[in-house]
């Protein structure tokens, strides 16, 4: 990666940087700002409706919903699914259309700083609202009966249960994640996603599933040691993205050539551009890291030990 700069050169920046952060708490509203005094009048931001989002998005809402109705119908209304589950997932749903299919997505083309906030609404809004959403219940519950115990035979086999358990555990989703954060963020990588829609794809997918993976090894934390593990997990997970998220900030050079052509029609060089991407993983992403884990670390301190159960008869 691209080296960062020297102390003295920093100092020279953190005026510009420091003066973007507090807009950047709200980073949307930071590039629409960008746009409505930049843009040129030219520049078309379409809708996209790549098949492979419109088909997915559609299977899960559709599955989701057949399966709460007929949960609801056998377990009545709020059990196994809540209605509040339900909001979140519906939430997170409508998160991944902004994301992948309003303009935004065809921003990211040419704003590095509007593709960091795309990412960011994948994995720190989407990925945690659809894993409070149980979709996998729900989804269940959508197929035949025939269906469902086949599924249910399929992943209760050694097979899978070995494998899940692994890439869910707080070790396994915590690994997987920051390989897929690091790894993508490698400029020959993120320059070949943003030459390809394959890779590109790819590239959704994988930060969108370690997500989850992520969230779920996190909020599904159940007893006291899971909770404090998945503390840690949360804590040094802020530290290293908010790490990539400085070393974006100060870097001394562009990072991804894609962006040097494209990014002075919105008025910004591309090293700005740069800037305000890096701030939006640094700030806003760690505050919401922070928030879930002063949360978390709540639950931890209020949960008696096990053993004070175990004497109290509970």
């Amino acid at each position: 990666m691209p080296q960062v700069d020297c102390p003295n050169r920093v100092r020279a920046r953190t005026a510009l940087v420091l003066a973007g952060s507090a807009a950047l708490a709200s980073p949307a509203r930071a590039v629409a700002h960008a746009l409505a005094v930049h843009a040129a009048p030219a520049i078309s931001l379409p809708w996209s409706f790549e098949p492979w989002v419109v088909v997915c998005l559609a299977l899960s809402a559709g599955l989701y919903a057949a399966g709460v109705a007929r949960l609801w119908r056998h377990a009545g209304r709020g059990r196994g699914v809540g209605a509040a589950q339900v909001a979140a997932f519906s939430a997170g749903w409508l998160v991944i259309v902004v994301a992948l299919m309003s303009p935004l997505d065809a921003l990211g083309d040419s704003l590095f700083s509007a593709h960091m906030i795309q990412h960011e609404l994948l994995m720190m809004a989407a990925a945690p609202l659809l894993v409070v959403g149980r979709p996998i219940a729900a989804w269940a519950w959508a197929l035949p009966l025939a269906w469902r115990r086949a599924a249910g035979r399929f992943f209760h086999a050694a097979a899978w249960r070995v494998p899940w358990s692994i890439v869910t555990s707080a070790l396994g989703a915590w690994l997987l994640h920051a390989l897929a954060l690091w790894l993508w963020h490698v400029p020959a990588l993120f320059d070949a996603a943003l030459a390809d829609d394959t890779v590109h794809a790819f590239q959704h997918a994988a930060f969108l599933g370690t997500a989850l993976l992520f969230w779920w090894s996190v909020l599904g934390a159940s007893t006291r040691q899971q909770k404090g593990v998945a503390l840690l997990s949360l804590f040094t997970t802020m530290v290293h993205t908010g790490a990539l998220g400085a070393l974006l900030t100060f870097s001394s050079t562009p990072w991804y050539q894609s962006y040097i052509a494209t990014a002075p029609r919105f008025g910004l060089d591309a090293l700005q551009d740069q800037q305000l991407g890096g701030l939006v993983m640094w700030i806003p992403a760690g505050l919401i890291y922070i928030g879930c884990g002063v949360w978390l670390a709540a639950r931890w301190l209020a949960a008696p030990p096990l053993r004070t159960r175990l004497a109290a008869g509970g």
